[in-house]
């Protein structure tokens, strides 16, 4: 029964996904469609900053996916070197650190995630 719960959540989850990848996906064609949920979103005036959104919800998936005991650990492994990569040789981080504020866009947890587990490991090797 827990696991019939477990997958319905799971299968919510990623219908709500979705649905924001939608959302982003077009936000990324027209940034200015950005000012809709954010008028004083910089997304307005940037497609590289949408484009940072569009991957930072696209880790946070991965996360909760994680989380939620989904992805093997091959997988997982997989999506922590990308991520890595991402945020040690991209402009992500620059984002992250400046432009975009997680507490208004991203749960708690990742955000301890993103901040210990990504920045953090980069800054310490």
């Amino acid at each position: 029964m827990q696991s019939a719960r477990i997958d319905l959540e799971t299968k919510v989850l990623n219908d709500l996904d979705d649905k924001l990848q939608g959302v982003i996906d077009t936000i990324v064609h027209k940034p200015i469609l950005a000012k809709v949920v954010d008028k004083d979103n910089k997304a307005t005036q940037s497609e590289e900053m949408a484009f940072a959104y569009a991957i930072l919800y696209m880790c946070a998936h991965a996360f909760h996916m994680r989380q939620r005991k989904v992805l093997s650990d091959n997988e997982w492994k997989g999506w922590l070197r990308w991520m890595r990569t991402t945020f040690s040789r991209g402009t992500i981080s620059e984002y992250w650190n400046s432009d975009i504020d997680p507490r208004d866009w991203f749960d708690p947890a990742f955000e301890d995630f993103i901040n210990n587990e990504i920045i953090g490991k980069k800054m310490r090797e």
